[in-house]
């Protein structure tokens, strides 16, 4: 500080202004270095019907683990929990500044990463996960017959259960209706032509297509695969038993994941 006053002749204003642009000068110096470390982090309103994930990138897992992060991190989930930024420019917008000083001040190069904000309806709440490492967190989008059902251990634990579930299994869909057709187009086309190559008879080709179709979805559609806690049992098998178990409809409308890698995180 004492330097950033010499530099503009015990100007207190300009040497505010100065910090900043050493600060911004820095931060872009640093701009193109890897982060594949960072954390993810869930808030949510004090009645639970409002829930932000959000994620922020860095270098190091030193950095990741460090005061001054974890702190910047809690504040980037409450801004998003709070002004429900559209995109990730509008987050920018309102973070930008305050992740530029902290780049400044660490010394390391760090980003914004994915974030969303999810509001639920009386008979709606959010299943829940956050992965040890804290670079991978998951929200499940659940609905109940009653809105007092939310509120019951039974339907969190069954939220964080699935919420586990799609941070272990990375399903591509919620089930096969909302799978993208040409994917299970591409998946019947490889198994055709596979068929064909091995010599089977035509008139069995699209059955052994339809059998491999199946089986993918079982193991890419999130209601369709197989419990990672009980594997003779799919998660809708599962969702209805709880169901039966305390008298009511439970049904999963969606989920939402962030996972931190070497690349860019990943909303899902």
């Amino acid at each position: 500080c004492k330097k950033a006053l010499v530099e503009v002749d015990g100007d207190l204003e300009k040497a505010v202004d100065y910090l900043r642009e050493k600060g911004m000068a820095k931060a872009a110096k640093k701009a193109g270095r890897a982060t594949s470390e960072g954390l993810v982090k869930i808030v949510a309103s004090d009645d639970g019907k409002k829930v932000a994930l959000a994620s922020v990138q860095c270098e190091t897992d030193f950095v990741s683990r460090g005061d001054d992060f974890k702190a910047f991190v809690d504040q980037v989930a409450q801004c998003a929990l709070e002004k429900e930024p559209a995109d990730d420019a509008a987050m920018a917008e309102l973070m930008g500044g305050a992740l530029t000083e902290l780049i400044a001040k660490i010394g390391e190069n760090m980003k914004l990463g994915k974030f969303a904000v999810k509001k639920y309806a009386a008979n709606q709440c959010a299943g829940q996960y956050i992965h040890t490492n804290g670079k991978l967190g998951v929200l499940v989008d659940l609905e109940c017959g009653k809105a007092e059902s939310c509120g019951t251990e039974t339907v969190k634990n069954l939220g964080k259960e699935i919420a586990m579930q799609v941070a272990a299994m990375k399903p591509m869909a919620l089930d096969r209706s909302s799978l993208d057709p040409a994917a299970i187009e591409r998946e019947r086309n490889v198994y055709r032509e596979k068929a064909r190559n091995e010599g089977k008879p035509d008139k069995i080709i699209d059955k052994i297509a339809e059998g491999a179709v199946s089986k993918f979805c079982k193991e890419v559609c999130l209601m369709e695969q197989a419990c990672i806690r009980d594997d003779k049992k799919s998660v809708e098998q599962m969702v209805k038993e709880v169901a039966k178990e305390l008298g009511d409809t439970i049904a999963v409308k969606g989920y939402t994941r962030i996972e931190l890698t070497a690349e860019e995180p990943k909303a899902e």
